[in-house]
């Protein structure tokens, strides 16, 4: 039988009260599907591996969280039946947020033969981001100055978008002056609104 991690045995005891029964009941559920299984420390909170990472959980003031490295593939298999929220079954407070034992160690077992087969998890798809709305002074001081409007517009949309969000989060009129005086002098030099950390990493 592997050792068990002492960290995770101290990690417990530190834990709220409330959260020891529920961290020792996933542990030894995680041990019953995978009795070859691994304890380590990820990111400060006790995590499981076997042929790469099966599973972590981790102990809040107010809740719990235990969640599956490939949730998609494990959680949401046969159906949408929990939310992915905080890990794979959101925040647990008690015993009773989490589904039976029989049906965890079935989800740890799976987890257990998707990592054999070396089977990756599915890359979450994110929306494209928005562009953000062209701040009228912006516009208005690159209509006057030729040399920073066509720096600007051979930028790439990345480094654009960095200098409209700069200037239209600006919360006073003062701050949004100065910023797109600013803006102006680096544009004129064609000067990405963050050239002095580019400059420190080359």
């Amino acid at each position: 039988m592997p050792a068990r991690d002492p960290r995770i045995d101290q990690y417990i005891e530190r834990s709220a009260q409330f959260a020891r029964p529920i961290l020792r009941h996933l542990r030894e559920v995680v041990h019953a599907g995978c009795p070859e299984v691994e304890e380590t420390l990820k990111w400060r909170m006790p995590s499981f591996e076997h042929e790469g990472l099966l599973c972590g959980m981790a102990a809040f003031k107010a809740h719990c969280t235990f969640g599956f490295w490939k949730h998609a593939l494990v959680v949401d298999k046969g159906g949408e039946r929990w939310q992915e929220a905080m890990g794979s079954f959101g925040r647990l407070t008690s015993l009773a947020d989490l589904p039976s034992k029989r049906e965890l160690v079935r989800m740890v077992r799976t987890a257990v033969e998707l990592n054999e087969l070396g089977v990756k998890p599915p890359r979450r798809k994110h929306s494209p981001k928005q562009p953000p709305a062209m701040p009228p002074e912006l516009k208005a001081a690159l209509s006057r100055s030729k040399r920073a409007r066509e720096h600007f517009e051979s930028f790439s949309p990345s480094h654009r978008r960095e200098y409209m969000e700069w200037i239209g989060e600006a919360k006073t009129e003062a701050t949004r002056e100065k910023r797109l005086e600013q803006a102006m002098e680096w544009l004129g030099q064609g000067k990405h609104r963050h050239w002095k950390y580019e400059k420190r990493a080359q």
